[in-house]
């Protein structure tokens, strides 16, 4: 099949939390195979590389009967004993042989779940809002044996994250309810929310194994390719590896070592260069201001995906303020945009804020500075005055530091519309910050001494006590 128009799929950011948001829909991150159906008088299921998957995949043939003229955006999954099985996916997408692909469709079939659509009657609908190519998609295509359609929760992120989770999922995707599709973008009108964050990256090389691992490889040493093309040294990564995949990956790296050295990787132990064939997926706990993966474990390795789009900008420096930026229109608010470089806020001092926020109900915003941002909870009833006072503070996105002078009217339709007013603002001295605590001694213009935030975990992960202690 030759379609009118050929595509490449929209990509997701990163979001550090999950979130709730009458803007944005939330749908189940499936663990599969990315992939375009081009439906006419034939079909095409392309990967993300333009790789033709159809052929290993022949029962979604049924695409053809359940859709018709459409190009649709979905996920290639298999489910084994109703959870998502990706080792059984990756199986069936090595297989050659008419006979083998025959026995892998009858032993462990494939759906595909469809959450897009790009085209309908020879007409593109990128520019569309989403939720217009939601109801275009409900009568486009009919659900089938193979084929259904996404479902999706109107807001609610954070109770529909956890019981994700709940279920083995691994994640969910939000999306912005009037965003377009961004052919090929990595767009903050979709974000990717897992228990832990994930980016895709270049095998450059291993090092040697030792102990248990003599005859194999202690860690693989990973890249990804910045802006100007050149590869970047982001971490090893030595755990997640089971005996077979270890034996598997040796085999394979042997055909590729070669002596030239991409960038100069922070290694103590001797290792062998590869060239950039293999990409694997690796979760992390956070990136390093030098830009290295903390606490780094091998996920699975990706070969529905080139190396070349492995980019620095799944890691993005910009990535503790992705979630402030995707909720915000800044053609229509005046809130500050969020910089790619965090700049001073002047002051020798970390400063803080607070603002009187007339929201759909009215809150006091607090805000630390800290890392670059201002780290920022919502307090409903207000900061409290005495050491009785216990008042309920939930943290929501990071905010740039330019907020701590933003005073003015979110307008209507935006995130958080409503009056905003700085209620106090100045100067703090960090005593605790960790996961247990954050205590600070604030210097403002009503507020002075020790105050402490302390995480209901409990009652959320968002959810904070905050206390005004006797001094």
């Amino acid at each position: 099949m030759t379609p009118r128009h050929r595509y490449k799929p929209m990509l997701a950011k990163e979001a550090k939390a999950a979130f709730t948001d009458p803007d944005w829909i939330f749908e189940v991150k499936w663990d599969g195979f990315r992939a375009l159906a081009y439906v006419d008088s034939e079909l095409s299921l392309r990967s993300r590389n333009q790789k033709e998957l159809l052929d290993n995949f022949p029962e979604l043939g049924e695409l053809k009967r359940q859709a018709h003229d459409v190009v649709l955006d979905g996920e290639i999954i298999i489910l084994n004993g109703g959870k998502v099985d990706f080792q059984a996916l990756l199986e069936r997408g090595k297989a050659t042989s008419p006979t083998e692909i025959e026995q892998q469709t009858k032993r462990l079939p494939a759906a595909y779940v469809v959450f897009d659509i790009l085209e309908k009657d020879g007409k593109p609908l990128l520019d569309l809002p989403l939720m217009e190519r939601k109801k275009i998609l409900q009568s486009a295509v009919q659900e089938g044996k193979h084929v259904l359609l996404a479902d999706y929760v109107d807001g609610k992120g954070e109770s529909y994250y956890e019981a994700i989770l709940q279920k083995g999922l691994e994640g969910v995707m939000a999306k912005k309810k009037n965003s377009q599709y961004e052919p090929g973008l990595r767009s903050g009108s979709w974000l990717k929310i897992k228990k832990l964050l994930s980016c895709d990256c270049v095998v450059f090389g291993y090092t040697l194994g030792t102990g248990a691992r003599k005859s194999t490889f202690g860690a693989l040493v990973l890249g990804l390719y910045g802006a100007d093309g050149k590869a970047v040294f982001v971490g090893k990564v030595g755990t997640g590896f089971s005996d077979e995949t270890l034996d598997t990956m040796l085999s394979e790296f042997r055909k590729i070592e070669t002596v030239n050295e991409p960038f100069k990787a922070d290694v103590a132990e001797k290792l062998t260069w590869l060239k950039p064939k293999f990409v694997c997926e690796v979760a992390y706990q956070v990136v390093t201001k030098d830009m290295r993966l903390r606490m780094p474990r091998f996920v699975r390795l990706r070969n529905d995906k080139e190396p070349k789009d492995c980019t620095t900008d799944q890691l993005g420096g910009e990535a503790p303020l992705n979630e402030y930026a995707a909720k915000r229109h800044f053609a229509q608010t005046q809130e500050p945009p969020a910089q790619k470089e965090a700049p001073k806020s002047g002051s020798k001092e970390n400063i803080f804020v607070v603002q009187e926020h007339h929201a759909r109900r009215l809150h006091f915003d607090f805000r630390l500075e800290r890392d670059g941002v201002l780290k920022s909870w919502a307090v409903p009833k207000g900061i409290p005055e005495t050491p009785e006072d216990k008042r309920l503070a939930v943290q929501v996105e990071d905010h740039p530091l330019e907020y701590a002078n933003f005073a003015g009217k979110i307008p209507q339709g935006q995130y958080g519309a409503g009056q905003v007013i700085i209620w106090d603002k100045g100067t703090y001295v960090t005593k605790v910050w960790d996961d247990k605590m954050v205590e600070v001694i604030l210097d403002g213009e009503k507020l002075k001494g020790r105050y402490v935030l302390v995480p209901l975990r409990k009652a959320g992960k968002n959810n904070w006590l905050m206390l005004k202690p006797s001094q």
